[in-house]
């Protein structure tokens, strides 16, 4: 059945990167929508975009477009977005779909569910960045999108942008537990995600928050939006059908 998805991109993307997986949607007959976050722009302010900006423009961007019945779909970062939202706007969305994505409790920060290396490596080029964080390669193309060759990894690469780091280290303020929303609920797991270690893993350290929840999994890495787009779109399409 043809459906309505918001793909919520993660951090240091655009909507733009999401295209590959939702043409292969659109080809199914979905009608698909790929906000670009607040402070992900080329031209936002990445020291002073903080978590509920970057929660309130994907909410305004689904109010102002009227969109209703919507299969929500976050990957990584993108948790923590479709979260706030769907704390926010309940009563438009369908299901939730988490791609690999961070699952808050009310209160914690994007941070709390990354190992400290991270924390102290974003600690230091935020510091050195007025604010803003990116990943070196060298964690991107082993931990993020170790299923591709070199050069699809340094293309893919080269279209990462800065991200505002407040969004990692804002506290979510959820009315209720996720596991509580009246809507449904789906987990994608690609197996080969080493983005966070396997000793602290996506899938069921994160998960299991949802409460009752679909599981879908596959192969591949954390990117597979560069990757392996048409077997994401093919698990995306499985976690959102009724």
């Amino acid at each position: 059945m043809a459906g309505l998805y918001v793909l919520v991109h993660g951090a240091w993307h655009t909507g733009a990167e999401m295209d590959a997986v939702a043409g292969h949607l659109r080809k199914s007959g979905h009608a698909v929508h790929c906000p670009t976050v607040a402070g992900n722009n080329a031209g936002d302010d990445r020291d002073k975009i903080g978590l509920e900006q970057a929660i309130a423009s994907v909410t305004s961007y689904i109010e102002t477009n009227n969109l209703r019945d919507i299969w929500l779909v976050g990957h990584s970062y993108g948790g923590m977005l479709i979260s706030g939202v769907a704390d926010r706007l309940t009563d438009r969305i369908k299901r939730l779909v988490y791609v690999n994505a961070f699952v808050p409790l009310d209160g914690q920060c994007l941070n709390d569910m990354v190992p400290p290396h991270y924390v102290g490596l974003f600690d230091a080029v935020a510091t050195a960045n007025k604010n803003a964080v990116m990943l070196p390669f060298e964690i991107w193309r082993d931990a993020f999108i170790n299923d591709a060759d070199f050069e699809l990894a340094k293309s893919a690469y080269a279209k990462l942008n800065p991200h505002p780091y407040r969004t990692f280290t804002d506290k979510i303020a959820l009315k209720r537990p996720l596991a509580e929303l009246p809507v449904g609920k789906s987990y994608v797991n690609c197996r080969q995600d080493i983005a966070l270690p396997h000793s602290l893993p996506w899938h069921p350290r994160l998960s299991e928050r949802l409460g009752l929840f679909r599981l879908v999994e596959c192969d591949g890495s954390h990117e597979m939006f560069f990757s392996n787009p048409a077997r994401l779109a093919q698990a995306i399409e499985e976690a959102a059908r009724d």
